[in-house]
Order: structure tokens, then sequence, then C-alpha cells
């Protein structure tokens, strides 16, 4: 479900496929560019500025979500026999204690179907996604023992402009702390704590939900997954609303870190769950009832985040300052640079 209007050609350099740790910089030294949501005024920064644009008495919301190795090797079975040695199977989602959704890159791999990962571990395949390429597999474990194996035998995902294998490491944020998303929430990968403890030093609130992150790629363009079709589970705990109601009613603001935490912020205040599985589109239409500013980083082209961007700022600023990020030649994706928006 892209917005054809927010499309625009970046250049392939711009992805950015070291972490800046390896390029040399601390994670909160990426650069940022600030926009004014009102006025579409650009102002180009570094990342452990961030306290200058917030005041007192903001809240800061980000996504513990922390992120699993979620590329397993198979060997394929059909009836006990080897169909192949080696299928790549990318988890997709949680849908209970021992049950995913998960794209299995191996063609035609049908219900009943064995995958077997290790001695210790297989799954079988009870079913499919309706209208999507993903299958439902079920383990042999369930719950922190299925997670321990997937930790020990998984990779992180790697898209095609990531040329090496990084460790797991690298696609952490240094406050995550519940397991489960399979992609980087990263947009709250510059923080650093020295950056977080600054920003309680200035009375910024700083709070915490969860989403975990869903496969955002299907690895076949045919299979284009619209926001609505990407459900993805998040819990919100009756404190941090708390918070977030206190620090509206005083007049200050709210700044998602990251689309991951305007989504379940937003489902929160629409339909009234604290936690639940949300598949809520957001763009220019939608009336954004928590979120006064985002922090996010930069979005590929026609890609539907930036259609939740068109929420905070008009489609005609926010396609002008990514003219200016290109220009400057800030960097793409989940090793890249930060966009303060507010």
């Amino acid at each position: 479900m892209a917005t054809k209007a927010l499309d625009f050609y970046l250049p392939n350099e711009l992805n950015a496929s070291h972490p800046p740790e390896k390029r040399g910089l601390r994670r909160d030294h990426v650069r940022m560019m600030v926009l004014d949501r009102a006025t579409g005024e650009i102002r180009h920064d570094r990342f452990f500025h961030l306290t200058n644009y917030l005041q007192p008495g903001d809240l800061v919301i980000l996504n513990n979500s922390r992120t699993i190795p979620a590329v397993l090797s198979a060997t394929w079975l059909r009836n006990n026999v080897r169909i192949a040695p080696k299928a790549e199977v990318r988890l997709a989602r949680l849908r209970h204690d021992d049950t995913w959704d998960a794209l299995v890159v191996a063609n035609p791999i049908k219900t009943g179907d064995t995958l077997q990962f290790s001695p210790e571990l297989s799954a079988t395949v009870i079913g499919e996604k309706e209208n999507s390429p993903l299958k439902i597999i079920q383990f042999t474990k369930k719950g922190s023992d299925l997670f321990n194996i997937i930790y020990a035998l998984g990779e992180p995902i790697r898209y095609e402009y990531i040329g090496h294998p990084w460790d797991l490491d690298y696609y952490q944020t240094v406050f995550a702390s519940h397991p489960g998303s399979v992609e980087m929430p990263s947009a709250g990968r510059a923080f650093s704590w020295e950056l977080l403890f600054k920003l309680k030093h200035q009375d910024i609130q700083v709070d915490f939900i969860q989403l975990h992150t869903g496969l955002s790629y299907l690895l076949d363009d045919q299979w284009d997954q619209s926001p609505e079709e990407n459900e993805e589970e998040y819990q919100i705990s009756d404190r941090t609303m708390e918070k977030i109601l206190q620090t509206k009613a005083s007049g200050n603001r709210v700044i998602a870190v990251g689309t991951t935490v305007v989504r379940a912020l937003e489902s929160a205040a629409r339909n009234g769950a604290l936690s639940g599985v949300t598949n809520l589109y957001i763009d220019q239409q939608y009336p954004l009832k928590i979120a006064d500013g985002i922090i996010t980083g930069f979005h590929e082209p026609k890609a539907s985040h930036l259609d939740m961007l068109s929420a905070f700022i008009s489609e005609h600023h926010l396609l002008q300052a990514y003219d200016q990020a290109i220009e400057a030649c800030y960097l793409w994706h989940e090793f890249g640079d930060m966009n303060l928006i507010i």
C-alpha cells in the first residue's frame, strides 16, 4: 500500500551498509535532520544534540522489543523423505508459544511437510496465511526453550544493501529487553545510555512500550504487504499510558521513537486496548491522537512508513526534506541517519 506521490530516486551509495560503529562513529553521533511540522523548516545536526529540540516535561517513548535472529536453515522433509538439504526459513510473526508465521524460501512447500533445524528442533507446516506466501509452522519446542534454540541457530535478517554478515548485537538497541522483533525497531538504535541519562537530567521523561516488528519484505514484489495485512503485537503498561495522558494534559509533547511506537500508541487510543494485535494504517488523513512528534530513520521510496510520516508533516514538505537529505548525503536504513519531525 505505497503512496505513488512519495516516490524519489535514492542513489545506491546512500544505503548504509555498515553500522555507525564500523564507520568510526558512536551510535548517537549519526546525523539528524530536524523538520518543523508546521513550516517544513529543515535543520541539520547530530543525534546527540537531541535535547536541544525537546523541552522539560516532554515524554520520549521507546520500543524495548529485542531483535531475534529470525533467519534459520532447515532440512526440508516430506513423509520422512528429504526433499532439500537446505531451506531458508524467515520467521515473520509469533502466533502462539510454539507457532509462527514464516516465509519458507523453498518451493512448493506444503502443509504436512517437516523442517528439521537441528537434532533437537523441528517444525511442521500446519497451514498457510491467506493471500500471502507465509506458512504457519509449529515447532517441537515452545516459549523460552524455543527462543533459546532460535538464538543458538539463527542469524539476523539482512537485506541486499548489507554486504557483510554483521552480528546480532549490531541489530539491537541498547535498552532492548523483550525478545520478539524479527527486524530491529531501528529508530531507537541511535540512543546511547549517555543520551538517555542526559534526557532525564534535563527533566525530559523517557518511557517504554513494546511492539514486536514483523517481517516487512516477503522477497517477491508480487507480494507487496499493505500495513493492514501486517499484524504486529503490542503492549503498553497502565503506568505508561497514565504518564502519556498526564503529559498531554499538562501541555507537553509525546515524542514517539519510530513508526512502531506511533502504531502502538495510536492503536491503543483508537480501540482503547493497551495490548493486542494491530494492523493500523496511518496516512495523511489520519488524525493523530497521541504522538506529537516522531524520531525515525529515512525510509525508502514508496514505503508505507512515508505515508505515516505524512500524518505529521505535509507530503510537500516531506519530499522537499528528502530531496535535501539526498543532496546532503544522509544515510538510509537501520544503520543510517535520523530524522526528527516535531
